[in-house]
């Protein structure tokens, strides 16, 4: 910031100030962009683990437990 003031006070051409002050804005919504990136992440790609639970019990439910195989031997 002490930048842009200094390069206004000391009559910079109008191509440094544009510059200095786009750095600055730049710098800024970057930082306030990482700063929201992890939430924004986990609310768009988490999984409630309920949900993953529900779905490894399903899976277990539908395994079969005799091979083909076994079921002829028993009849």
């Amino acid at each position: 910031m002490d930048d842009i003031i200094n390069a206004i006070a000391t009559d910079a051409s109008a191509s440094e100030v544009s510059d200095a002050l786009k750095n600055a804005i730049f710098t800024k919504a970057a930082e306030k962009i990482d700063a929201l990136k992890p939430g924004v992440a986990s609310a768009m790609f988490d999984q409630p683990a309920a949900e993953v639970e529900t779905e490894v019990e399903a899976e277990a439910e539908t395994e079969v437990t005799d091979t083909p195989e076994e079921e002829e031997e028993k009849e």
